[in-house]
């Protein structure tokens, strides 16, 4: 019989045995690894150019940077003009008056002007919470006969007296609202004024209850200055003074309610007696500190 030569696939896996059948199955996968390494680095590629876009798209805007910076704004000055916070204070009384107080003594000499007054409340204000009527008058007649006052200059004196006296000032602690009635309201401020009509002082209670923000919370000291400088009007001192020098005293009749800095003074009203030179002065409540 004659022998016929073996296929040669037959042959292979008898001489190789089971490495035969591992070097196709080793091919196979070889051949998978390569085509996943190939697509991978494709999506990679592709994946690297989008963030290159996104990144060449940002370059296109401008950096704004860190964004606004709290530290570097401009703060805003608030007037020290304004009401400073504290007690209740009456928004609208009923227009007419109390006497408060007792009559006393002439003081100084009154060369020139005797100035006999009366102390009234308007009817509506309730003045308990500082020290009542009595104390109101109390502090206008000290405040008065003080030294540093201005008795001070001989030409003037005065004398609290009763209401039939015919006195020649009223000095009259007024609520806001009817404060606003008489003195106007030319600025958004709280102020007081002193009016020809009648010879009247009116006294703002709400400054009289919280003061000004120039006097630095000292109550006391403020209602001295609220009395004399708007008394200073009734005496004929029509004009207000500007600040001479930063850190001297200022003027009784600068308008220190509102402000010490003549510039400031002046940006409300340049037709004031404040030059715009940026002069600040110290609070003061007497017209003579130095007796």
């Amino acid at each position: 019989m004659t022998a016929h030569p073996e296929p040669p696939l037959v042959r292979f896996a008898r001489e190789y045995g089971w490495r035969a059948y591992a070097i196709p199955v080793l091919l196979v996968i070889t051949i998978w690894v390569f085509v996943d390494v190939v697509r991978g680095t494709g999506e990679q590629e592709t994946g690297e150019a989008a963030r290159t876009s996104v990144a060449s798209a940002n370059e296109a805007t401008p950096s704004r940077g860190n964004g606004p910076v709290p530290a570097d704004a401009k703060p805003i000055n608030l007037p020290t003009g304004e009401l400073p916070v504290g007690g209740a204070f009456t928004e609208a009384g009923d227009k007419s008056y109390r006497i408060v107080g007792n009559p006393g003594p002439k003081v100084g000499e009154g060369r020139e002007q005797a100035v006999t007054y009366v102390v009234e409340v308007e009817n509506g204000v309730d003045t308990a919470a500082y020290g009542g009527d009595a104390a109101v008058a109390a502090m206008v007649d000290a405040t008065l006969s003080n030294p540093m006052s201005w008795t001070k200059d001989p030409a003037f004196s005065f004398q609290h007296v009763r209401a039939e006296d015919n006195p020649t000032l009223r000095i009259q602690l007024t609520s806001v609202g009817t404060t606003h009635e008489l003195c106007g309201q030319d600025i958004a401020m709280e102020t007081s004024c002193f009016t020809s009509d009648g010879q009247r002082v009116v006294l703002n209670e709400s400054r009289w209850v919280r003061g000004a923000i120039t006097a630095q919370g000292d109550i006391g000291s403020y209602r001295q200055y609220l009395i004399n400088h708007e008394v200073g009007h009734a005496l004929g001192f029509a004009g207000h003074a500007a600040c001479p020098q930063s850190g001297e005293l200022a003027p009784i009749m600068m308008q220190q309610t509102l402000s010490l800095n003549n510039s400031e003074l002046h940006q409300l009203d340049p037709n004031e007696a404040y030059p715009d030179d940026q002069m600040t002065c110290e609070f003061n409540p007497w017209p003579f500190p130095r007796p």
